[in-house]
């Protein structure tokens, strides 16, 4: 069967989707008896927060010996917290599952605290993000909140075209930050190469209801040219995936909004990672710090977002 994109199919699609889940996991609590108890450690990423319910949707990891990986909604006991939870937060929990129950204990907030080198890196990091900002003429703009509009910025894209972001209002963006000169394999490379996935998922919607962006916080040496080579690799729609660059200061102004840094170290560059995803009213939804999620937990979150946005 093949299943067209119409809002009545897609929100058939989706009911079908959290009936297996359901079915998944009343598999795994069937098998107890009336007294057992099992628990579970759970690392996955946030995609959606149901604060009246309390629940929260979590793309997860497998968890050995009782559920593959996959998104579903987990219940939030009212004694745990889920204010400090947004999509694409990164969580750890205990899943304790009985006969008939199950919900989500001691959740944790796993926290990115690393740079390209190494820890010290990172102080050094906030500390001249700081600094640069107090000596700065026209201080950049500070990072926007999460729910927040974000402002609207122009560069220039790979082919040497003037982009603004607002021009794909009505559209899922995500962006994320690179510099093409980075070799490390975990950090731009592998930021990069999650796009190449969402490209490859999301193919069909890709242009009309999702646009990807990935801007250099290197405008110095990622020319266009540069970064149409870089964009090659992949290879990149060029009209759904942009990758941009521009006069310095404009690329510095687009990079703080999502709270991106970064500063010479001995010819390359000690830089903040962030992925992004904006809704099609121009908010902020999720900015996801560091590199320890996957491709699928971010196309997860994406997907959430598009459908939720219709």
């Amino acid at each position: 069967m093949t299943w067209q994109s119409s809002g009545r199919t897609s929100a058939v699609r989706r009911f079908a989707t959290v009936i297996g889940w359901a079915a998944a996991l009343a598999l795994g609590v069937a098998a107890l008896t009336a007294q057992e108890v099992r628990r579970f450690t759970v690392t996955g990423m946030v995609v959606r927060v149901d604060r009246a319910a309390r629940t929260m949707t979590v793309s997860h990891d497998a968890i050995p010996g009782f559920m593959d990986a996959m998104t579903m909604p987990f219940a939030v006991p009212p004694a745990t917290a889920l204010d400090a939870l947004v999509p694409g937060t990164v969580v750890t929990f205990t899943l304790v599952v009985g006969r008939t129950t199950a919900a989500a204990e001691a959740i944790r907030v796993v926290a990115f605290e690393n740079v390209e080198q190494d820890p010290f890196n990172a102080s050094r990091l906030k500390l001249l993000s700081e600094l640069a900002r107090q000596k700065a003429v026209q201080p950049p703009p500070a990072m926007v909140a999460v729910g927040a509009t974000v402002p609207d910025f122009t560069l220039i894209d790979q082919m040497g075209r003037r982009v603004t972001l607002s021009q794909w209002r009505g559209r899922v963006v995500v962006v994320n930050f690179v510099y093409t000169r980075c070799a490390l394999p975990n950090y731009c490379l592998r930021l990069a190469n999650h796009f190449g996935v969402l490209q490859k998922r999301f193919a069909r919607q890709l242009g009309r209801d999702l646009v990807l962006l990935t801007l250099t916080f290197d405008p110095e040496h990622d020319t266009p040219e540069a970064l149409a080579t870089y964009a090659r690799q992949w290879p990149a729609h060029p009209d759904a995936w942009r990758f941009l660059t521009g006069a310095p200061a404009d690329v510095a102004r687009a990079c703080a909004s999502f709270g991106v840094h970064a500063f010479s170290n001995e010819g390359l560059l000690d830089h903040s990672l962030h992925t992004a995803v904006i809704d099609r009213q121009g908010r902020l939804v999720a900015n996801i710090e560091g590199n320890q999620f996957t491709a699928a937990q971010l196309g997860d979150l994406t997907a959430s977002v598009m459908a939720a946005a219709r």
